[in-house]
């Protein structure tokens, strides 16, 4: 379990084939795996995966390739955003995030809000269709792993359009201030959400 709060920013260092999935190698900050122990969970652009080996400021991981179909970004070398788990003393900076990607959305639009005084930045994002019921306004969302509140929806025949603010804190400390129009990003909606969306459907049969 996650909170879409990120605590580093790593890089993918190499990629390697392993089976039908792929063996990454992340780089990592000075002391940031001291509290981490092999098999321990470190959510990657959004995507929970098991550390499997370490090696100074690196750690090693498997991912399959159900995951990598499912995700963007986690085949390439390149900064990516980490989190390591939520422990049962911590603090729920953002909200209850899996690590478990729902699906991949397109950056529709990304720049700076005219005239706002904290230099916001206006983040659209292209959802995928099939994730229009979890998303609601004020609601959150995980883009990338990182937590963010969803300030305006809109549907259309083929998808769910939202709309993010973002703090330059978020742009600084996140890979999300290198995000580009056309760019795609890892989505996860919240759970809360999918949960009451089951019980709803239980209960309508």
């Amino acid at each position: 379990m996650f909170t879409g709060i990120i605590t580093a920013v790593g890089q993918i260092k190499s990629t390697q084939p392993k089976g039908d999935g792929l063996h990454l190698v992340v780089e990592v900050p000075d002391g940031y795996l001291d509290d981490v122990a092999l098999g321990d969970s470190i959510a990657i652009q959004g995507a929970c995966m098991t550390a499997t080996n370490f090696e100074g400021n690196t750690f090693a991981l498997d991912i399959s390739r159900e995951s990598l179909n499912k995700t963007i970004g986690l085949d390439k070398t390149g900064p990516v955003n980490l989190e390591k788990a939520l422990r049962l003393n911590d603090r729920l900076g953002g909200h209850l995030v899996s690590g478990h990607v729902d699906g991949v959305g397109k950056v529709t639009h990304f720049s700076q809000v005219a005239n706002d005084a904290y230099g916001s930045w206006l983040l659209r994002i292209e959802a995928p269709k099939s994730l229009a019921g979890f998303l609601a306004y004020k609601g959150s969302i995980v883009v990338n792993g990182v937590s963010l509140t969803v300030n305006k929806t809109a549907d259309s025949a083929s998808a769910c359009v939202v709309d993010i603010n973002l703090i330059p804190h978020t742009l600084q400390s996140t890979t999300l201030g290198m995000l580009r129009q056309g760019d795609a990003v890892n989505l996860e909606v919240d759970l809360i959400a999918r949960y009451v969306a089951r019980m709803l459907e239980t209960q309508a049969k």
